[in-house]
């Protein structure tokens, strides 16, 4: 069940939150912001969600590759 909660920002910090997520997806990215601070996950739920993270083959190559593009790969370090 959701419920309806009315917070005061200043202008600008509304403005850039419309700017940075769009007005229509304030409330998703402040809930998750808020989240981790307010709902603890047990070992056995953070443990079965990066299963299934792992488990998705096309997320773990994206995840893969923005790795090696960013970070670089250690065996073209090692030289």
């Amino acid at each position: 069940m959701q419920r309806k909660l009315v917070i005061t920002l200043d202008e600008q910090v509304y403005d850039g939150l419309c700017k940075a997520v769009g007005r229509e997806q304030i409330s998703e990215f402040i809930e998750s912001l808020v989240r981790p601070h307010v709902i603890k996950i047990s070992p056995a739920d953070l443990e079965a969600g990066y299963r299934q993270m792992a488990a998705d083959e096309e997320r773990e190559a994206e995840a893969n590759e923005w790795m090696e593009a960013n970070l670089g790969h250690p065996r073209d370090e090692a030289g």
